[in-house]
């Protein structure tokens, strides 16, 4: 039977490779490189990066594709991720029946953690829908945005008996917790903590964590809301792309 290995490699820096990262990633015939466009090209060249540094299984192959397209102009939020999906599933079931034998294992090297706002388990789920060869999934735990942000603002990551919330940038324009102190929040391309300026909040920010071009600004978020804004844009236009996330606290 085929095996899947889903591999967390942490946020940037190849040093977040954990030695059973490491190992596992030695076992796999073949490791998936998906590209993004010329504008993503570092999110690629990080994955060859670390199969460079670590890779020393000289039978294992690296097969780069191009990663399906989001089609933003459908305007149903839930389709437009569903149809992405799919169209990923379908690519992974091709690239693996074509370049993996009936036992081959392949290495899908995956951004943070797969636990953690990464789709890559989920597809696969629709991959087993779809593929005419059974195959079996062994999940590596990778360093996530979250333990990278609090390690760079060098900060516990909650209060003493406080609670913490995870969510996005598209549920946190719903207003800030009332269920807890703590919110940390992912997957915010319209800067959400904005409109919060004006709450007794404190912002810990990061961009790029744990990579060479690292930000991280933190303060009171009604004196730093703008300049996050600011920096952030002017990051984005630099590289072409950017990845951050932040945390939130009640102030005491």
């Amino acid at each position: 039977m085929r095996k899947i290995l889903v591999i967390g490699i942490g946020t940037g820096n190849p040093e977040h490779m954990t030695v059973q990262a490491i190992n596992a990633l030695n076992r796999a015939d073949m490791v998936l490189v998906p590209r993004k466009g010329a504008a993503k090209e570092d999110l690629a060249e990080l994955r060859r990066e670390i199969c460079r540094r670590y890779l020393g299984n000289p039978d294992t192959k690296l097969i780069e594709f191009d990663l399906p397209v989001r089609d933003e102009h459908e305007p149903s939020y839930a389709k437009r991720v569903a149809d992405w999906h799919a169209e990923i599933a379908a690519t992974y079931r091709d690239l693996i029946e074509e370049h993996t034998k009936e036992n081959g294992t392949t290495a899908l090297l995956v951004w943070g953690d797969p636990s953690l706002y990464d789709s890559t388990l989920r597809i696969l789920d629709r991959v087993e829908e779809i593929a005419s060869f059974p195959f079996e999934r062994e999940v590596i735990p990778g360093i996530t945005s979250i333990q990278a942000l609090a390690a760079s603002h060098g900060i516990a990551l909650n209060t003493i008996g406080g609670a913490v919330h995870v969510t996005t940038g598209r549920r946190l324009k719903n207003g800030f917790p009332e269920n807890a102190d703590t919110a940390v929040v992912l997957l915010d391309s319209d800067m959400a903590f904005r409109p919060l300026s004006d709450a007794d909040l404190f912002i810990y920010w990061g961009a790029y964590l744990g990579s060479e071009d690292e930000i991280a600004i933190a303060g009171p978020l009604s004196e730093v809301a703008d300049r996050i804004a600011k920096v952030r844009e002017d990051a984005r236009r630099r590289k072409g792309w950017i990845m951050d996330t932040y945390l939130l606290r009640r102030r005491a």
